[in-house]
């Protein structure tokens, strides 16, 4: 397993131990490991394209990566407030959506390729995340109101950009839904 691999798996392994820690209420433990893992997901794909160490794997599970570590902490948000249910139920549905179209489209041997707005979705979910996770942390009361305030306009600038992404890979691939 080439090195873009291993951290993606990586990315995927440090799940869990988010999830305990944010359960936990250790918000500040939980950002900092979210931040590694999200920064694994540039370093992962710089590494791949840069050596040309590219595979069926990473194509696959680097997304899915993105995804389980992403939603994990959403879900969690969802229980304590920091989330509308509503608002992951939207995400969720744009996910699942692509997802069913990419999978009938492979079933034909098509490949629908990640669009910049979908990477532009991802990178807003990858802030938004990390400041919600600071809006809990005490030691910040002092400059709460203002990561409040962040936070929450990255999380509605990624519900957009997830609705306007969604809709755009349903318009450039149409032709999915004659298959």
């Amino acid at each position: 397993m080439n090195l873009p691999n291993k951290l993606t798996v990586g990315r995927i392994i440090a799940v869990p131990f988010f999830v305990v820690l944010y359960m936990l209420g250790y918000n500040l433990i939980a950002f900092v490991l979210f931040i590694a893992a999200s920064l694994t997901d540039m370093l992962d794909g710089k590494i791949a394209r840069k050596y040309n160490l590219v595979t069926n794997f990473g194509k696959i599970m680097d997304p899915l990566a993105d995804k389980i570590l992403v939603y994990s902490a959403f879900c969690l948000m969802v229980d304590n407030g920091l989330v509308p249910g509503w608002m992951l139920i939207i995400i969720l549905a744009r996910e699942f959506a692509i997802a069913g179209m990419r999978t009938v489209a492979a079933s034909e041997g098509i490949v629908i390729a990640a669009g910049m707005s979908g990477k532009i979705k991802t990178v807003l979910q990858m802030i938004a995340v990390p400041l919600l996770l600071l809006v809990n942390v005490q030691e910040l009361t002092s400059v709460m109101p203002v990561i409040t305030m962040l936070a929450e306009g990255f999380l509605w600038a990624s519900l957009i950009m997830t609705i306007y992404s969604g809709i755009e890979y349903i318009v450039k691939n149409k032709t999915v839904f004659s298959m």
